[in-house]
């Protein structure tokens, strides 16, 4: 055989016995044995949930604002001679403490005046006092059995000596009125907001010197859904306690809180939100500490109401209800779609009255698609397995 048909047999040759002990190879070799792998469900967080007693909470937002708030305006008119150190802005002061003195003297005068006036009408009134004695004895002895007529007895000279001794009087009560007006004070304690007035300047009747707050209670206004006003308890025109609060607010990244009570109910509905708005009264507001600052007005603050407590109940976060008021339960490695009743839900929180039981196991995850019975995974028990 030539060279050139040896060429091409080989490599032929090659190839045919390449085919022929791949295919005893194949045949020689045994199947792997088929394992049936269980169909594994979807991982779920459950949260465990226990029929109880839950009090109602009622979260809003708020401003507050004082509850007392003054305009210092003097009743006279005068040269301010004295002004309280605490006639500053932020200055605190006690409930009568002097605040401001305008000069006293000129009243002082008037009351001197009206003192004599009030001395020269005493007078006067005695002198037709005596008088129509002695007229009333004279008229006796001349005409003992009538009856003497008003002029005789100088009956109307003594109304009127009555009358201008009364009117003195009046004139005096004034005076020593206004002289009493050259100190002002309020009958509260408090701190000075703003002020306008210092010593020497002349100050007329109505101007305003200062403006003040009460420091015994603030108050913070929350508007709310008026179906939230049926959870909680708020004062009625005949009385009654409202329910307690919590005011909250952040300061220098310290969360700080001062307890509250509703004393009362705005008397309408706010056009624009149609919101209703609830007071709330906070007492003692600007006792301070080195961790617990002052609760001032005009601040922002988170509101929390404690209404009435719900008997057997079961307390949900908001997001495990779905629509239909439904919520997801594992219960032996399936998912349950249980119907229930929603008694009050907010944002955070939802109170179930029917449908779910002491222990069940509430679904908290998001799943894409789900159907009742569906197999599916607790992720704390494929931890503890897996531990």
């Amino acid at each position: 055989m030539s060279s050139k048909a040896l060429k091409l047999v080989i490599p032929i040759i090659v190839v045919i016995v390449g085919i022929a002990a791949a295919a005893i190879l194949a045949s020689a070799r045994k199947a792997p044995p088929r394992v049936d792998r269980p169909a594994l469900g979807p991982l779920v967080e459950v949260l465990p949930v226990e029929v109880d007693d839950v009090p109602v909470v009622i979260n809003g937002h708020g401003e507050v604002s004082a509850r007392v708030t003054v305009d210092i305006v003097p009743q006279v008119a005068g040269q301010v001679v004295e002004v309280h150190p605490s006639m500053v802005a932020g200055g605190f002061f006690k409930a009568g403490e002097v605040l401001v003195v305008i000069d006293p003297r000129d009243y002082a005068l008037a009351v001197e005046r009206a003192q004599a006036a009030v001395a020269r009408a005493k007078v006067t009134l005695e002198r037709e006092q005596a008088e129509a004695e002695v007229a009333r004895e004279e008229w006796n002895g001349l005409h003992p059995n009538e009856e003497p007529s008003a002029l005789v007895i100088r009956e109307p000279q003594i109304r009127q000596a009555t009358a201008e001794y009364a009117a003195a009087e009046a004139d005096l009560s004034v005076a020593k009125l206004n002289l009493e007006r050259t100190k002002i004070s309020v009958p509260f304690d408090g701190v000075v907001v703003s002020e306008n007035v210092d010593i020497g300047q002349f100050v007329g009747n109505g101007s305003r010197l200062a403006t003040v707050y009460g420091t015994d209670v603030v108050e913070v206004r929350v508007p709310l859904e008026s179906r939230e006003m049926a959870w909680f308890d708020v004062p009625s025109r005949g009385g009654g306690i409202g329910a307690s609060a919590e005011v909250s607010a952040s300061f220098g990244g310290t969360r700080s809180m001062w307890q509250g009570r509703v004393t009362r109910m705005e008397a309408q509905v706010d056009q624009t939100s149609r919101m209703v708005h609830v007071v709330i009264e906070v007492p003692k507001p600007y006792e301070t500490s080195p961790d617990h600052p002052a609760l001032l007005p005009g601040s922002f603050v988170d509101v929390r109401i404690f209404g009435r407590t719900q008997d057997d109940v079961v307390s949900v976060p908001r997001y495990a209800v779905r629509e239909g008021e439904r919520v997801w339960v594992f219960a032996d490695g399936k998912l349950q779609i249980r119907d229930v009743t929603v008694l009050r839900a907010d944002r955070q929180q939802a109170l179930i009255s029917s449908g779910l039981e002491d222990g069940d196991l509430v679904i908290i995850s998001s799943l894409d698609a789900v159907t009742d019975g569906m197999t599916i995974r607790r992720v704390d028990a494929e931890t503890e397995e897996a531990a």
